[in-house]
């Protein structure tokens, strides 16, 4: 398997710090969600970010190879949940819309980019993630 690329991000303080690229090209403050810490974000938030992201892009790929050309939008709902007492988990909700086309072949799309995508593969089996067309 050969490396694209690599990233590294250092936090300090938890749900209640920062986080920072050691190369200082991303600095953020931290704070648990619900929080409402001034230029703060929170993990579920860059969650969402990074998966939004690369869904879209996987589906773009899809897309392309269908000869589709409508310009898509993904809008990821990251949940978190405690199960009990010290026991969370998490759980995606993955919206997409593509111009132009009919709901039904929306969803086709966005389970085809689901089985393609880096982070739908990364928590297949480990949290819930839905699909749906809007």
């Amino acid at each position: 398997m050969k490396k694209l690329y690599s990233t590294t991000m250092v936090n300090v303080g938890g749900r209640a710090g920062e986080v920072t690229a050691p190369d200082n090209s991303l600095a953020l403050k931290i704070a648990p969600p619900g929080s409402d810490a001034a230029g703060a974000t929170n993990p579920e938030q860059l969650f969402a970010a990074g998966y939004s992201s690369c869904f879209n892009s996987a589906l773009e790929m899809v897309l392309k190879q269908a000869n589709v050309t409508g310009k898509s939008t993904i809008t990821a709902i990251v949940s978190l949940y405690e199960k009990e007492p010290f026991d969370y988990v998490v759980g995606v909700e993955l919206e997409g819309h593509i111009d132009g086309l009919e709901a039904d072949k929306t969803e086709e799309m966005l389970k085809k980019a689901h089985e393609v995508c880096p982070y739908s593969k990364a928590t297949r089996g480990n949290i819930e993630v839905t699909l749906k067309a809007v």
